[in-house]
């Protein structure tokens, strides 16, 4: 199998979210990631200041130029935040005090930082000036997906119209008690223009859950996604993620001490093939096709 997890934050003990990430440490992570099959990734950076994120992203860029392998593996960027809802429940993890309105020249900042590699960011339409950054993102073919969000129809209506396809790991990021029936899971799910990412570690999304949402889209319409952290592939104990200490012990659960929230995951994409085979039934072809070539070609990254 040659994976692709465009959702990756961390890995074999190694935080992406740090600002002093080494070249070793990268090297050390990307390693991990090929035993476990996973042959690219999208670095993921979550919620920070933007002088922040250009730092990191800006040093990611030099350790790529340094390394062949780091930069065969690390296909691009998802940057997730800091454009996110701050209403209780919608920003997760994600360090609230640090999300911001969107801007055009933040988004350039970011962008230029990257180098050309940006690929995909995340964000919540219904905040001021969304439009903007969306309509940038399509003209420079950066992928939308919409998370850490309550948006209206009328919002989603105009992600889609500025050229969102995603619906970031749906089902999450909102609180524990919504309407039953009006709420951001039902909108984002019920919009066929938007591919569903789901989290296949049967703790982000009960089995059956995963099942009917996998059920309810459109051939094609679902990419599963690990959105794993620095415990990934690694064993169990104490890891961060950002400014957060986290605690994952045997049931592989990422616990913010004294908090309900997860903060992201500890999957590892092969174990995500095995998952989806098990709990939705798919064949192993279909299967590593939704963790892989589906995916990959959205992108239009070549495995």
């Amino acid at each position: 199998m040659r994976l692709f997890d465009f959702q990756v934050n961390g890995f074999g003990g190694i935080d992406f979210q740090s600002e002093s990430l080494s070249l070793e440490e990268l090297r050390s992570a990307i390693d991990a990631l090929h035993r476990h099959q996973t042959e690219a990734i999208f670095l993921t950076l979550i919620t920070d200041s933007v002088d922040a994120l250009c730092r990191k992203l800006e040093n990611i860029e030099a350790l790529r130029a340094k390394d062949e392998t780091i930069a065969a593996t690390v296909r691009g960027y998802h940057i997730e935040g800091p454009w996110i809802s701050t209403e209780p429940g919608y920003h997760g993890a994600h360090p609230v005090e640090l999300a911001l309105k969107p801007s055009l020249n933040d988004y350039q900042r970011l962008r230029d930082a990257a180098g050309g590699n940006l690929k995909l960011i995340t964000l919540a339409p219904e905040l001021p000036d969304s439009e903007l950054v969306m309509d940038a993102a399509r003209t420079d073919g950066v992928r939308i997906g919409l998370g850490h969000t309550n948006a209206t129809e009328e919002a989603i209506d105009l992600a889609i119209r500025c050229g969102a396809t995603m619906a970031t790991h749906l089902g999450n990021a909102v609180p524990q008690t919504m309407d039953r029936h009006d709420n951001v899971v039902q909108r984002l799910l019920s919009r066929d223009e938007l591919i569903a990412c789901l989290i296949p570690d049967g703790i982000h999304l009960p089995p059956f859950v995963l099942k009917n949402f996998f059920n309810t889209k459109p051939e094609g319409s679902v990419f599963f996604t690990t959105d794993c952290m620095s415990a990934a592939g690694a064993p169990p104990g104490t890891y961060t993620i950002g400014p957060h200490l986290t605690e994952v012990g045997p049931d592989g659960i990422v616990r913010l001490p004294g908090d309900t929230r997860f903060a992201g995951s500890s999957l590892t994409m092969d174990k995500a093939v095995d998952n989806i085979i098990g709990w939705l039934g798919l064949g192993r072809v279909e299967a590593v096709s939704c963790c892989s070539i589906l995916p990959a070609g959205h992108f239009g990254i070549d495995l």
